[in-house]
């Protein structure tokens, strides 16, 4: 099969890549672009370590193919701080709760709670825990994560 350029608009940048018909955007992403934030994880869209914001909203980048990704705005989680480096009140807070262990499901985790805060900029405890649950980890249990994102809600509400 042959490869086609595409365009690919990923953290407020234009990228001209060769693709695969069956590539996946997650590949394309670390490969070729080598923003390396995003894991593989499962590859069944179970575990959240690929997660990208499409248009703002949460993506797995393991189920979507680079070819279908055209034109779309991407953002990974290299691209969530601001231009002078200011990480995201969802990344400091992730840092200031003590959110992070071994840091494979971390990306995945900010991205998701980023995507939930542009969605639901107040949410209830219920609501992050419902929302992550496309989302594993392995070492913390969980609670510092929520609270890292009820704490960047609360920072982003005033």
């Amino acid at each position: 099969m042959a490869k086609k350029e595409i365009t690919l608009n990923v953290n407020g940048k234009a990228y001209q890549v060769s693709v695969e018909p069956n590539e996946i955007l997650l590949n394309v992403l670390r490969d070729k672009l080598f923003l390396t934030g995003s894991k593989y994880g499962c590859g069944i869209a179970e575990c959240g370590a690929c997660s990208i914001l499409v248009d703002g909203k949460v993506q797995l980048s393991c189920m979507i193919p680079a070819i279908a990704a055209e034109g779309w705005n991407i953002t990974t989680v290299e691209g969530l701080a601001d231009k002078d480096g200011n990480l995201n009140p969802v990344q400091q807070a992730f840092i200031d709760r003590a959110a992070i262990q071994c840091g494979f499901c971390t990306p995945g985790m900010v991205v998701t709670g980023t995507s939930l805060l542009n969605q639901n900029p107040h949410p209830t405890e219920e609501e992050v825990k419902d929302y992550f649950r496309g989302n594993y980890c392995r070492c913390t249990g969980y609670t510092s994560i929520v609270e890292a994102t009820l704490m960047a809600a609360e920072k982003m509400s005033k």
